[in-house]
Protein backbone atom coordinates (compact mmCIF):
# COMPACT_ATOMS: atom_id res chain seq x y z
CA UNK A 1 0.00 0.00 0.00
CA UNK A 2 1.05 3.76 -0.54
CA UNK A 3 1.49 5.86 1.66
CA UNK A 4 0.34 9.02 1.78
CA UNK A 5 2.09 12.34 2.23
CA UNK A 6 2.34 13.66 6.19
CA UNK A 7 1.07 17.48 6.66
CA UNK A 8 3.59 19.99 6.49
CA UNK A 9 5.62 20.24 9.77
CA UNK A 10 6.46 23.33 11.18
CA UNK A 11 9.23 22.24 13.29
CA UNK A 12 11.01 21.35 9.69
CA UNK A 13 10.22 24.48 8.37
CA UNK A 14 8.35 22.98 5.80
CA UNK A 15 7.06 24.80 2.27
CA UNK A 16 6.37 22.77 -0.43
CA UNK A 17 7.68 23.38 -3.91
CA UNK A 18 4.65 23.17 -6.18
CA UNK A 19 5.24 25.40 -9.18
CA UNK A 20 6.39 23.10 -12.26
CA UNK A 21 7.88 25.97 -14.58
CA UNK A 22 10.33 26.89 -11.30
CA UNK A 23 11.11 23.27 -10.73
CA UNK A 24 11.87 22.84 -14.66
CA UNK A 25 14.00 26.02 -13.89
CA UNK A 26 15.79 24.76 -11.03
CA UNK A 27 16.68 21.48 -12.94
CA UNK A 28 18.29 23.52 -15.52
CA UNK A 29 20.32 25.26 -13.57
CA UNK A 30 21.52 22.11 -11.53
CA UNK A 31 21.90 20.37 -15.21
CA UNK A 32 23.07 16.78 -14.01
CA UNK A 33 26.23 15.40 -15.66
CA UNK A 34 27.43 12.01 -16.20
CA UNK A 35 29.56 10.71 -13.60
CA UNK A 36 28.17 13.17 -10.83
CA UNK A 37 26.39 12.00 -7.61
CA UNK A 38 23.84 14.43 -7.13
CA UNK A 39 22.56 14.99 -3.68
CA UNK A 40 19.05 16.89 -2.80
CA UNK A 41 18.61 18.07 0.53
CA UNK A 42 15.28 17.47 1.56
CA UNK A 43 12.85 15.62 -0.99
CA UNK A 44 9.88 16.89 0.64
CA UNK A 45 6.64 15.87 -1.18
CA UNK A 46 8.94 15.05 -4.63
CA UNK A 47 8.21 18.27 -7.09
CA UNK A 48 12.37 18.62 -7.84
CA UNK A 49 12.84 14.61 -7.15
CA UNK A 50 10.75 13.24 -9.59
CA UNK A 51 11.84 15.42 -12.31
CA UNK A 52 15.29 15.11 -11.26
CA UNK A 53 15.66 11.19 -10.91
CA UNK A 54 14.87 10.75 -14.16
CA UNK A 55 17.28 12.80 -15.63
CA UNK A 56 20.01 11.37 -13.11
CA UNK A 57 18.71 8.13 -14.12
CA UNK A 58 18.78 9.12 -17.88
CA UNK A 59 22.82 9.52 -17.48
CA UNK A 60 23.02 6.31 -15.90
CA UNK A 61 23.29 7.70 -11.59
CA UNK A 62 20.83 7.61 -9.00
CA UNK A 63 19.57 10.33 -6.96
CA UNK A 64 20.62 10.25 -3.42
CA UNK A 65 18.12 11.78 -1.36
CA UNK A 66 18.21 13.21 2.40
CA UNK A 67 15.10 13.73 4.81
CA UNK A 68 14.56 14.43 8.29
CA UNK A 69 11.16 14.09 8.37
CA UNK A 70 10.56 10.08 9.18
CA UNK A 71 7.02 9.99 7.53
CA UNK A 72 8.90 11.23 4.50
CA UNK A 73 11.72 9.30 4.25
CA UNK A 74 9.63 6.08 5.10
CA UNK A 75 7.34 7.14 1.80
CA UNK A 76 11.08 8.03 -0.18
CA UNK A 77 12.03 4.24 1.09
CA UNK A 78 9.20 2.68 -0.41
CA UNK A 79 8.71 4.67 -3.55
CA UNK A 80 13.31 2.98 -4.12
CA UNK A 81 11.92 -0.66 -3.10
CA UNK A 82 8.91 0.34 -5.83
CA UNK A 83 12.07 0.91 -8.59
CA UNK A 84 12.20 4.88 -8.06
CA UNK A 85 15.76 5.46 -9.02
CA UNK A 86 16.88 7.06 -5.61
CA UNK A 87 18.53 6.24 -2.72
CA UNK A 88 17.25 7.69 0.61
CA UNK A 89 19.20 8.61 3.36
CA UNK A 90 16.95 8.93 6.70
CA UNK A 91 19.28 12.15 8.71
CA UNK A 92 19.52 15.46 9.83
CA UNK A 93 21.88 16.62 6.37
CA UNK A 94 23.91 18.82 9.33
CA UNK A 95 24.57 15.29 10.48
CA UNK A 96 25.84 13.77 7.24
CA UNK A 97 29.48 13.16 6.13
CA UNK A 98 29.05 14.86 2.60
CA UNK A 99 32.81 13.48 2.19
CA UNK A 100 31.64 9.20 2.21
CA UNK A 101 29.47 10.08 -1.42
CA UNK A 102 33.03 10.64 -3.31
CA UNK A 103 33.14 13.34 -6.38
CA UNK A 104 32.32 15.09 -7.70
CA UNK A 105 29.22 16.27 -5.56
CA UNK A 106 26.50 18.29 -7.06
CA UNK A 107 24.16 19.37 -3.73
CA UNK A 108 20.36 20.79 -4.86
CA UNK A 109 17.83 21.54 -2.38
CA UNK A 110 15.13 23.89 -1.01
CA UNK A 111 16.65 24.24 2.73
CA UNK A 112 14.99 24.92 5.29
CA UNK A 113 14.76 29.28 5.96
CA UNK A 114 15.29 28.33 9.95
CA UNK A 115 19.13 26.31 8.96
CA UNK A 116 19.98 27.72 5.86
CA UNK A 117 23.27 29.64 7.17
CA UNK A 118 24.43 26.36 9.57
CA UNK A 119 23.99 24.15 6.45
CA UNK A 120 26.16 26.57 4.25
CA UNK A 121 28.35 26.19 7.10
CA UNK A 122 28.15 22.42 7.06
CA UNK A 123 28.32 22.49 3.26
CA UNK A 124 31.70 24.05 2.88
CA UNK A 125 33.63 21.70 5.03
CA UNK A 126 33.61 19.42 1.63
CA UNK A 127 34.37 21.98 -0.53
CA UNK A 128 37.03 19.54 -2.35
CA UNK A 129 34.44 17.54 -3.23
CA UNK A 130 31.63 19.74 -4.57
CA UNK A 131 31.21 20.43 -7.93
CA UNK A 132 28.00 23.28 -7.29
CA UNK A 133 25.61 23.81 -4.91
CA UNK A 134 22.26 24.71 -6.52
CA UNK A 135 20.10 25.59 -3.05
CA UNK A 136 16.84 27.39 -2.85
CA UNK A 137 16.94 30.04 -0.29
CA UNK A 138 15.28 33.02 1.37
CA UNK A 139 15.88 35.77 -1.02
CA UNK A 140 17.10 37.55 1.76
CA UNK A 141 19.33 35.26 2.37
CA UNK A 142 20.84 35.00 -0.95
CA UNK A 143 21.36 38.53 -0.68
CA UNK A 144 24.09 38.39 1.74
CA UNK A 145 25.82 35.70 0.22
CA UNK A 146 26.05 37.66 -2.93
CA UNK A 147 26.53 41.12 -0.95
CA UNK A 148 29.86 43.32 -1.72
CA UNK A 149 31.80 45.23 0.60
CA UNK A 150 30.07 48.46 1.85
CA UNK A 151 26.39 47.18 1.39
CA UNK A 152 23.93 46.84 3.91
CA UNK A 153 23.54 42.73 3.53
CA UNK A 154 27.36 42.25 3.06
CA UNK A 155 28.43 40.49 6.76
CA UNK A 156 29.92 37.47 8.18
CA UNK A 157 27.85 34.97 5.58
CA UNK A 158 29.11 37.29 2.80
CA UNK A 159 32.70 36.54 3.78
CA UNK A 160 32.32 33.04 4.95
CA UNK A 161 30.69 32.09 1.59
CA UNK A 162 33.03 33.97 -0.99
CA UNK A 163 35.75 32.57 0.73
CA UNK A 164 34.99 29.40 -0.49
CA UNK A 165 32.55 29.60 -3.56
CA UNK A 166 31.50 32.05 -6.56
CA UNK A 167 28.11 32.94 -6.01
CA UNK A 168 25.72 33.20 -8.76
CA UNK A 169 22.31 34.38 -7.72
CA UNK A 170 19.81 32.39 -10.43
CA UNK A 171 16.32 33.79 -10.39
CA UNK A 172 13.44 34.32 -7.77
CA UNK A 173 10.90 32.35 -6.44
CA UNK A 174 7.06 33.89 -5.40
CA UNK A 175 5.79 32.72 -2.34
CA UNK A 176 2.53 30.95 -4.33
CA UNK A 177 4.90 28.65 -5.73
CA UNK A 178 4.50 27.05 -2.50
CA UNK A 179 2.96 25.04 -0.03
CA UNK A 180 2.17 26.37 2.54
CA UNK A 181 2.77 29.55 1.00
CA UNK A 182 5.54 31.70 3.06
CA UNK A 183 5.52 34.93 3.80
CA UNK A 184 8.50 35.53 2.22
CA UNK A 185 10.64 35.55 -1.50
CA UNK A 186 13.02 32.37 -2.29
CA UNK A 187 16.19 32.82 -4.52
CA UNK A 188 17.98 30.03 -6.46
CA UNK A 189 21.25 30.46 -5.90
CA UNK A 190 24.04 28.48 -7.62
CA UNK A 191 27.40 28.09 -5.21
CA UNK A 192 30.55 27.06 -7.12
CA UNK A 193 34.27 26.07 -5.22
CA UNK A 194 36.97 28.52 -6.02
CA UNK A 195 39.53 26.59 -7.67
CA UNK A 196 42.27 26.18 -7.65
CA UNK A 197 41.51 27.47 -3.76
CA UNK A 198 43.23 31.21 -3.66
CA UNK A 199 44.39 30.77 0.13
CA UNK A 200 45.82 27.44 0.42
CA UNK A 201 47.70 27.51 3.23
CA UNK A 202 45.02 29.70 5.40
CA UNK A 203 44.28 28.65 8.81
CA UNK A 204 40.68 28.56 8.72
CA UNK A 205 39.39 28.14 12.28
CA UNK A 206 41.23 31.23 13.00
CA UNK A 207 39.74 33.29 9.86
CA UNK A 208 36.41 32.01 11.05
CA UNK A 209 37.08 33.28 14.42
CA UNK A 210 38.67 36.89 13.11
CA UNK A 211 35.67 37.22 11.07
CA UNK A 212 33.41 36.50 13.64
CA UNK A 213 34.99 38.82 16.03
CA UNK A 214 35.01 41.41 13.69
CA UNK A 215 31.61 41.55 12.40
CA UNK A 216 30.16 41.37 16.70
CA UNK A 217 30.01 44.37 16.89
CA UNK A 218 29.58 45.77 13.99
CA UNK A 219 29.63 49.87 14.80
CA UNK A 220 33.27 48.68 15.83
CA UNK A 221 35.99 50.08 14.11
CA UNK A 222 38.54 47.00 13.14
CA UNK A 223 41.17 47.84 15.26
CA UNK A 224 38.78 48.26 18.78
CA UNK A 225 36.64 45.03 17.30
CA UNK A 226 40.52 42.65 17.03
CA UNK A 227 42.03 44.90 19.77
CA UNK A 228 44.63 42.71 21.75
CA UNK A 229 44.77 40.42 18.73
CA UNK A 230 46.39 42.77 16.53
CA UNK A 231 47.63 46.34 16.88
CA UNK A 232 46.57 49.38 14.47
CA UNK A 233 49.95 49.69 13.20
CA UNK A 234 50.08 46.31 11.57
CA UNK A 235 47.02 46.58 10.54
CA UNK A 236 47.71 49.75 8.49
CA UNK A 237 51.15 47.70 7.36
CA UNK A 238 48.82 45.40 5.51
CA UNK A 239 47.27 48.42 3.51
CA UNK A 240 43.84 48.34 5.62
CA UNK A 241 42.51 51.24 7.63
CA UNK A 242 42.61 50.45 11.32
CA UNK A 243 39.75 52.54 11.47
CA UNK A 244 37.19 50.86 8.83
CA UNK A 245 34.65 49.09 9.88
CA UNK A 246 34.10 45.33 9.31
CA UNK A 247 31.46 45.51 6.40
CA UNK A 248 34.08 47.30 4.37
CA UNK A 249 36.67 44.77 3.83
CA UNK A 250 36.58 42.40 1.03
CA UNK A 251 37.60 38.50 1.66
CA UNK A 252 41.26 39.43 0.79
CA UNK A 253 41.91 41.65 3.47
CA UNK A 254 40.43 39.34 6.39
CA UNK A 255 42.68 36.72 4.78
CA UNK A 256 46.20 39.27 5.39
CA UNK A 257 44.43 40.09 8.70
CA UNK A 258 44.33 36.33 10.05
CA UNK A 259 48.05 36.00 8.32
CA UNK A 260 49.38 38.93 10.49
CA UNK A 261 48.10 37.36 13.71
CA UNK A 262 50.32 36.10 16.64
CA UNK A 263 50.36 32.73 16.38
CA UNK A 264 49.02 32.36 19.92
CA UNK A 265 46.07 34.50 19.28
CA UNK A 266 42.67 34.29 17.44
CA UNK A 267 42.36 30.73 18.81
CA UNK A 268 38.85 29.39 17.90
CA UNK A 269 36.50 29.01 20.83
CA UNK A 270 35.82 25.78 22.61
Amino acid sequence: MNRSFPAPRKRFGQNFLRDRNVVARIVAAIAPQPGETVIEIGPGRGALTEPLSRVVAEQGGRLTVVELDRDLAAYWQERAAQGAPINVVASDALQVDFAAFGAPLVIVGNLPYNVSSPLLFHFARFHEQIARLVLMLQKEVVERIAAQPGSKTYGRLSVMVQRRFRVTKCFDVPPGAFWPVPKVVSSVVKLEPLRPDPYPQLDEKRFETVVRTAFGQRRKTLANALKGEIDSETIRALGIDPNARAETLPVDAFVRLVCALPRTSAQPEP
